[in-house]
Order: structure tokens, then C-alpha cells, then sequence
């Protein structure tokens, strides 16, 4: 420690920083939780076979737990992180922006899932003796795929242009694309371990728009507006501080 202003800065930046990341952080994991959730409570109940099975989803935790924190909370801050109010005390860790960020991918996620757990197959034009495997790969290939896309979207919660600075964190980076090299080995290597089939290069390629088009989702939500967060902390101050006398009552 020191009695230089600069590390005081820095470390406020940081702190910041810790708290926004952990924010991130529980918005991708709520939704993936949300997801895996309703679309095997959904189809078991309608037809008694859920779509992914055991490994699947322990492969989807590793995703959610370790390598969606280790991506997420290693985010480096960034100044613009000081211009914003400090957070009151009786704010809540989870605000609304990130409830309407939560809420909108799960729907999208969800809606387009169940539609190809049930129309999978004929959407898909998928025959042969098959089809049902390849039918159940795609939906659990296009599911990771979503994971994908929205843990690039949580990159920042109120932004549009969620790829800033995104060279700045390598470690997001060198998680995006292990996530996807692993998707790739266990879907076309790894069949018998991960209840798995080859897909074909059309195949991928739906899989990985359907992911994509969360980057748009995401477009639209942000321009849904919500009560802002620093008016929330700036309110939250009023209650706590009282503010500093001036004029004639310094006396």
C-alpha cells in the first residue's frame, strides 16, 4: 500500500469491476438454468423423453460453472467504470436490466427449442434409421450454441456493441473458442460417451445461426427501456447521506 492517489483510483476500478463481473455472471448462469430446465421438464412431460441426457448437461455446467465464470469474471475493467454512482446498500444484486436480459433469452431459447424437439424432424427434413439421434444432437448442439452467443452477450448487460474491447480479455476469448473445439469433438468424436451422432455441415451451420441470432435478441432487448440502476443507487444515496450544508447554514 501506498498514499498514491492513482492506487486508490485503481483499486475502486477494480472493486467495481468484481461486482459488474459477478453481475454478469449470474445473468448468463440464470439463463442457461432457466433453459435446460424448462426444455426437459417441458418435453417430458409432453412426450417422456427429455432431450438432453445426463452427460449433456453436466457438459452444459461446465459451460455454465467453470468456464462461464472463467470467462465472464476475468473481464479487465475500464474507466468508464468510475463514472458511474456508487451502489447503495439496499440495491438489489440483481436488477431489472438484468431481469429483462434473463427474461427475453430464456423466452427466445426456450420457444425456439421446444419447436424443435416437436417439429424438429419434419422442419428438418430428417429420415433414415437415425433421424431420431441426429434429431436429438441438433437440439443439444443448437442449445450450447445459444450458451454460446449469450455468454458473448453478457458481456456488457445495457451496451449494444457487446464485442468492445473484447481483444482486451484473452481469456474470453481462449474460452469461447475451447468451448466450441470441445462442442465439435463431442459431438463428432465422442458418440458413444456423449449420446451423440455426426451432424452434417448444414446441420452445423443452423445450429450455430440459431445461437447467433441471440446477438440480436439481445439488440432488441437492450432498447426495451427499464428503470436505470444509477437512479436506483442515486435514490438509495438520498436515503443514507445527508447532503453537506452550504450558504449560510456553514456556520
Amino acid at each position: 500500500m501506498d498514499d498514491n492517489f492513482t492506487t486508490i483510483v485503481n483499486v475502486g476500478r477494480w472493486g467495481r469491476s468484481v461486482y459488474i463481473n459477478i453481475q454478469k455472471f449470474v445473468q448468463f448462469q440464470l439463463t442457461v438454468n432457466v433453459v435446460a430446465l424448462m426444455i426437459n421438464f417441458i418435453s417430458a412431460c409432453a412426450s417422456g423423453d427429455a432431450p438432453l441426457t445426463t452427460v449433456q448437461l453436466l457438459w452444459v455446467n461446465l459451460i455454465m460453472d467453470t468456464l462461464g465464470a472463467l470467462a465472464l469474471a476475468t473481464e479487465p475493467p475500464n474507466d468508464g467504470l468510475m463514472k458511474r454512482p456508487p451502489i447503495g446498500r439496499n440495491v438489489n444484486f440483481i436488477t431489472k436490466i438484468m431481469w429483462r436480459n434473463i427474461i427475453g433469452q430464456s423466452i427466445y431459447q426456450i420457444v425456439v427449442l421446444v419447436v424443435l424437439q416437436f417439429h424438429g424432424e419434419r422442419l428438418l427434413k430428417l429420415t433414415g434409421s437415425d433421424a431420431r439421434e441426429t434429431h436429438n444432437t441438433f437440439i443439444f448442439n443448437t442449445f450450447v450454441f445459444c450458451q454460446v452467443f449469450n455468454e458473448i452477450n453478457s458481456r456488457d448487460m445495457e451496451k449494444i456493441n457487446v464485442f468492445q474491447r473484447v481483444f482486451d480479455s484473452w481469456v474470453f476469448l481462449g474460452v469461447i473458442f475451447s468451448t466450441v473445439a470441445f462442442q465439435i469433438i463431442m459431438v463428432e468424436l465422442l458418440g458413444t460417451f456423449a449420446d451423440t451422432v455426426p451432424l452434417s455441415w448444414e446441420l452445423w451451420l443452423a445450429s450455430v445461426l440459431i445461437g447467433a441470432a441471440s446477438l440480436v435478441i439481445a439488440v432488441v432487448l437492450k432498447c426495451i427501456p427499464v428503470q436505470s440502476t444509477n437512479a436506483d443507487q442515486i435514490s438509495d444515496h438520498h436515503h443514507v447521506y445527508q447532503p453537506l450544508p452550504s450558504g449560510p447554514d456553514m456556520a
